[in-house]
């Protein structure tokens, strides 16, 4: 039995996906394909298959129905690629549920999607396939992020029986800068180090003047890159901007369901940074470059609920909202959104740790550029970490209502990320969580502060039941030790402004 077939993923459909890729690769003439999964970095991990000639299109065919081995350790590791729990320990992990298999660094098994094939825009003769980790046994990998949001948007759509989809738009923020060094000598002081020194590198605009059109001309070789990139990987790029700091940029996608949304943020990440590279470009989507007059970045999520006829969950009822006051959430939105937005911000806290991973993420939270200092809503306010958007009251015919969360940096994993959104919406579409007043007034310092450091988010994060529960005893236990694992180098390095140089700016 193939592990298609021990897992549940064995039908028809299936069985002429994975030949459609059979039959791409021999027509293209193609030379390798990647089969490339998530790890908790929100980074993809790969191993490259050639596929020329009979032999390497006999491999493929194996591997899309029972996989590929990979070592369980890469679902473990820190932002240095370090393993972050004691897998050489006997009987160590025997306490959480889930992780009693990772134990030796032993293997799990890689199923493709067929569904997912593309050819790489930059790398022609390269194909892709998105996998996913399964145990030998057909079980599937609780510690895997993407089946984290799986698992997420089931219980929404199983939510009394209504069916609700999570539709999400993406505005992603990074920095791309002209490299000047790559600085992998093989000999000097930085040779072998770990993590490797970053490039030397020089700035693509001056940045301080948001959209200009003279940055963006002086920048259409980045423009052109990105967008190239964007669509050959079928993603649905709506925008690309210039940001307001030096050598920073944003690209806005079109709304689409979230797990398809958390796949593309993950898609442009990581094809981003290798198609960059390759014509002499350093693209990070860390959130604040160590590097002076750096600003930093944001990712700005747009989410509505879809119901099961298709209509937006959010739009407020026709009837008496007008007379509703301004900082009241239903004038703007149902009562289904109110409570959604409620339970974002009752668990903000908890949420900082999945939305910001990275220990420098939190001196963005200082208010100022646009970006949010404190747990707060406000209508069309991107000074407020949640701004609803929509028409006004007496305008009944707008479908795009939504919710704009701004909390999360671009470093963040996405399908963690959009779980947590679900997590924390879902608890207060349950209870019936009432909403806050908003403000207009973000930055007052009255409104309840953003947690200040990652290990302030981190012990919310723990504390939390309902973010707890839904990540899973797996998911969590990971979770927490990866991020006290970089902390606890950090608080040790030395230079910590290099430390994260390293650790996220050149690597991210």
């Amino acid at each position: 039995m193939s592990l298609a077939q021990r897992c549940g993923a064995h039908g028809p459909a299936r069985e002429a996906a994975c030949a459609s890729v059979l039959q791409q690769v021999r027509d293209a003439g193609l030379q390798q394909v990647r089969v490339a999964w998530a790890d908790l970095q929100g980074q993809h991990r790969c191993k490259t298959l050639p596929v020329a000639g009979a032999d390497g299109q006999a491999a493929l065919a194996a591997a899309l129905q029972g996989g590929i081995g990979m070592v369980s350790t890469l679902l473990l590791k820190d932002s240095s690629d370090r393993t972050a729990l004691p897998v050489f320990e006997a009987g160590a992990l025997a306490a959480v549920p889930g992780l009693a298999g990772y134990g030796a660094a032993n293997n799990v098994l890689l199923l493709p999607a067929p569904e997912s094939f593309t050819v790489l825009p930059w790398a022609p003769q390269v194909g892709w396939l998105r996998a996913e980790p399964w145990w030998p046994d057909g079980r599937p990998v609780a510690a895997d992020p993407r089946r984290v949001l799986q698992q997420a948007l089931a219980e929404l759509a199983a939510f009394e029986g209504r069916g609700c989809t999570l539709r999400c738009g993406l505005e992603l923020e990074f920095h791309v800068h002209r490299m000047t060094d790559d600085s992998l000598t093989a000999d000097g002081p930085s040779a072998g180090a770990w993590p490797a020194e970053a490039p030397a590198l020089r700035h693509t605009h001056p940045g301080w003047q948001l959209l200009s059109e003279a940055h963006t001309d002086a920048c259409d070789e980045v423009l052109q890159t990105v967008q190239r990139t964007a669509l050959g990987l079928g993603l649905p790029l709506r925008s690309l901007e210039i940001e307001m700091g030096p050598s920073q940029f944003e690209a806005v996608f079109a709304p689409t369901d979230a797990l398809t949304a958390a796949d593309q943020a993950l898609a442009f990440r990581n094809g981003l940074r290798q198609a960059l590279r390759r014509v002499g470009y350093h693209a990070s989507f860390a959130c604040k470059p160590p590097l002076a007059g750096s600003v930093g970045s944001g990712w700005h999520l747009h989410q509505s609920l879809v119901d099961a006829q298709g209509r937006n969950a959010f739009m407020p009822l026709a009837g008496g909202r007008a007379e509703r006051p301004a900082h009241d959430a239903q004038r703007w939105l149902s009562a289904t959104g109110a409570h959604w937005l409620a339970g974002l911000l009752a668990h903000v806290r908890g949420l900082t740790a999945l939305c910001a991973p990275s220990i420098p993420a939190y001196a963005r939270y200082q208010g100022g550029v646009m970006a949010p200092r404190a747990a707060v809503w406000g209508r069309d306010n991107r000074g407020a970490m949640l701004r609803v958007v929509g028409n006004d009251a007496a305008d009944e015919t707008d479908t795009a209502t939504r919710v704009e969360n701004r909390l999360a940096e671009p470093l963040a994993n996405p399908y963690l990320m959009l779980a947590g959104q679900v997590f924390a919406g879902l608890h207060g579409l349950r209870i019936a969580l009432p909403a806050p007043a908003g403000s207009e007034a973000p930055y007052d310092p009255a409104h309840p502060a953003l947690p200040a450091t990652l290990d302030e988010a981190l012990v919310a994060l723990e504390a939390d039941p309902v973010l707890m529960q839904g990540l899973g005893a797996p998911m969590a236990a990971v979770y927490a030790a990866v991020r006290r694992q970089e902390l606890a180098r950090h608080a040790a390095a030395t230079d910590k402004t290099e430390w994260e140089r390293r650790e996220y700016f050149a690597r991210s």
